[in-house]
């Protein structure tokens, strides 16, 4: 019988090891889901140590938030640089955060767009929602509205509810784009049907003035009912004005169409794209 070669041995190590790794792990992000944060810790701690950079972002994520551990800035950058460093785009993405806001570092917008451009290249697609945040309002790199709508269309096409709403503005606005009614309707659409406030009222809104849609007030009782249930207790002002503008809809509706609106607004769920 012929010995193995080299390059057996070594993928069948990588498999024995790849099996010892799986289950603590996923014994780990069990009790990380389930909230005990002690025992998550116990569990990715020794996985970080042997390298594996989905066990490195979670802890560094752990530090950041105080999650079963003292809340330390610097021990979070420390393990999502060595993820990161690995390629891993969550990390990457987080350490630009970090950097970003001078957590744990030193503020360092170079740096913060370093890490945050190699996370765009993994196809993250919260770096590239911040990307199109930083392009649009000049934050860390020279402001251009071009390069933010192409940021926020990659975004909204992986299904960021964000990068939806802010797409829609701008086709709204024409801002990097030309002034368009109809897409900015389509984007707030696919954001208000995943829940997202901004969208619902601003859907809303297109429906009471007939813009980019037919005039429809019992559509737009039912985005601003939305709305309003859905912005969080915080922003009383915006719930206030969503409330204001559904009832300005209902007085141009007849008692049918805003017991069909209110039956819709009970019906709906959210959408999750995929």
């Amino acid at each position: 019988m012929r010995n193995p070669s080299a390059a057996l041995i070594l993928i069948i190590s990588l498999l024995i090891t790849g099996l010892a790794i799986a289950g603590p792990f996923e014994d780990a992000t069990k009790a990380y889901d389930l909230g005990d944060y002690k025992t998550a810790y116990r569990l990715f701690k020794p996985l970080a140590d042997q390298g594996l950079p989905k066990a490195q972002y979670i802890l560094g994520v752990m530090y950041r938030n105080g999650e079963g551990v003292s809340q330390d800035y610097s021990e979070a950058v420390k393990w999502f640089r060595k993820a990161a460093e690995k390629g891993d785009a969550f990390a990457q993405y987080k350490l630009g955060e970090m950097y970003l806001e001078g957590q744990g570092v030193s503020q360092d917008y170079d740096e913060a767009v370093k890490w945050f451009c190699k996370a765009t290249e993994k196809g993250d697609v919260s770096a590239q929602y911040n990307f199109g945040m930083m392009f649009r309002f000049g934050e860390c790199v020279p402001q251009d509205c071009s390069e933010a709508v192409k940021c926020f269309r990659i975004a909204a096409e992986m299904g960021n509810a964000q990068a939806q709403y802010n797409l829609g503005q701008m086709y709204r606005i024409g801002q990097g784009v030309p002034q368009d009614d109809a897409k900015a309707v389509k984007w707030y659409l696919r954001a208000a049907e995943q829940g997202f406030a901004m969208a619902q009222y601003n859907l809303g809104d297109m429906y009471a003035k007939g813009q980019g849609v037919p005039q429809d007030y019992v559509m737009a009782h039912l985005w601003f009912n939305l709305a309003a249930s859905r912005y969080p207790a915080s922003e009383k002002e915006a719930r206030k004005r969503a409330e204001k503008n559904r009832e300005i809809s209902a007085s141009k509706m007849t008692p049918a169409q805003i017991t069909e609106a209110q039956r819709w607004a009970q019906e709906w769920k959210p959408k999750l794209e995929q």
